[in-house]
């Protein structure tokens, strides 16, 4: 995954307003096949960390579905999700809209078809 074109999809994708209604943010990774790899960011109405199927709660008003973020890379799945978290926590450290992400309840990662990666969890609304 090259990190600085993942940060300037990733830079247009959150340079919009969002619609209301979304608790967290979910990125599914698919494996298109043929060593190609693509990722999307959809928002989910609830955020669940000790249940995954949170991430399959979408708003149907935001996700990236027709525009992906995709890219070639001989390795297998599990290299995929490892670069994914790194390159999507390191945008939570120093990205241009982290803080946008950070508002939500929580941000995951994972393959569509599999369990989701919790990378930040909002613990301000907590009472």
């Amino acid at each position: 995954m090259n990190n600085a074109a993942f940060e300037k999809w990733l830079d247009e994708v959150l340079d919009v307003d969002f619609p209301d209604g979304i608790a967290g943010i979910a990125f599914n990774l698919y494996d298109d096949g043929d060593d190609m790899w693509s990722i999307e960011a959809v928002g989910a109405g609830t955020f669940d960390e000790m249940d995954d199927d949170w991430a399959c709660d979408e708003v149907t008003t935001f996700d990236t579905r027709d525009e992906p973020f995709s890219w070639e890379e001989s390795c297998e799945w599990e290299d995929i999700l490892e670069q994914a978290v790194e390159a999507l926590c390191s945008y939570l450290e120093k990205g241009k809209f982290a803080d946008k992400l950070k508002a939500y309840k929580g941000v995951g990662v994972g393959f569509v078809d599999g369990d989701i990666t919790v990378i930040y969890i909002n613990d301000e609304d907590d009472e």
